[in-house]
């Protein structure tokens, strides 16, 4: 197929372009607006692909996404671009609603009315909200509490509402926390990762006692595609690695992997409305064929390595906008913290 891939210089959207490509069955147009977490270093070895084209624009600009369409004849759309990070949604929520959002909107009319065969929302399992037990259900209410869950959420019915009113041909999945190489510094891992490798203090909110369940953006990717090919329109898919972990496990993993003290570890005040818990039922997904392969300790041993040895890649990241979020975000509380064992 001739697939639209947008936000296709950030994490997900790098990782799944080059994987479309190498199946190669697809040409792909990656739209990306090259925010602060877009980055084309990730996408440097596809210069001059003979099947791949790079878009500097916006998915709220309608005209362009129409040209676009039309220019490429595009068949499938996969909606990567996303504002995405909860800290960043409680400093700017207004940034997460216009693109989560409108931008979704703005996609997914512009693909109707252009004939695309497939459209496909990557969402996330953040928008069922807090889980205390069980497993969320891909038919379960959604309850997000952030920002960026609740716009995510926002995007979501909005795609659905195009099968119900338009038979329009969407699909939804929803993927629990991902992590691998080209990862933006702001997340998780690889802010633990490459703070560790500076022997820089790991801000843990809390008390570490979070659990999320992880999936190798590898994985991820897989289930994304495996959805495009073989999914049911109006439905959605949850793509969930099945490796639930304690923020503090997490965190002891990578000082172990790096041979780094857990004195590094900072308990911090915690964000507010900060969900206990997520967890999916990938049941579904697993049905139609699809499994994860990578386990946690394979991904999380590969990912620490992947920033040990790409320090250019992520120092030039962190010495620039970044510096002034982290400062907004971790200063004040890691002067305030506990290290760990304290």
């Amino acid at each position: 197929m001739r697939v639209l891939v947008t936000g296709g210089a950030g994490f997900i959207g790098s990782h799944l372009v080059h994987r479309l490509l190498a199946s190669g069955q697809h040409d792909v147009v990656n739209l990306d607006a090259l925010r602060y977490s877009g980055n084309l270093d990730n996408l440097a070895d596809l210069t001059g692909h003979a099947r791949y084209t790079f878009v500097h624009a916006d998915i709220c600009d309608a005209t362009t996404v129409r040209s676009i369409l039309r220019d490429h004849r595009v068949e499938a759309v996969i909606n990567c671009a996303a504002e995405t990070h909860v800290d960043r949604s409680i400093l700017d929520p207004g940034s997460f609603a216009k693109t989560d959002v409108v931008g979704t909107g703005v996609l997914l009319e512009e693909s109707r009315q252009a004939g695309v065969h497939r459209f496909l929302q990557v969402s996330t399992d953040e928008v069922y909200g807090s889980v205390e037990i069980g497993h969320s259900k891909e038919e379960d209410s959604l309850a997000p509490r952030s920002p960026y869950s609740a716009s995510k959420a926002g995007g979501d019915l909005l795609v659905l509402s195009y099968w119900t009113t338009y038979h329009f041909p969407v699909l939804v999945t929803r993927g629990s926390n991902t992590y691998g190489p080209n990862q933006y510094p702001e997340k998780f891992i690889p802010l633990f990762v490459t703070n560790a490798i500076d022997d820089q203090p790991l801000p843990l909110y809390g008390d570490g006692r979070y659990r999320r369940d992880w999936l190798a953006v590898d994985d991820h990717c897989a289930g994304i595609e495996h959805v495009l090919n073989h999914g049911q329109p109006g439905a959605i898919y949850n793509v969930g690695g099945g490796n639930e972990k304690e923020n503090l496990t997490v965190a002891e993993l990578i000082l172990h992997y790096l041979g780094k003290p857990k004195s590094l570890i900072r308990f911090v005040t915690d964000r507010p409305g900060h969900d206990r818990r997520y967890a999916i039922d990938c049941s579904r997904l697993r049905g139609l064929g699809w499994q994860p392969k990578v386990s946690f300790e394979e991904g999380i041993r590969t990912t620490v390595e992947w920033y040990r040895t790409h320090e250019a890649w992520w120092k030039k990241i962190k010495s620039g906008e970044f510096r002034t979020y982290y400062d907004e975000m971790y200063g004040r509380r890691l002067q305030e913290g506990r290290a760990c064992g304290s």
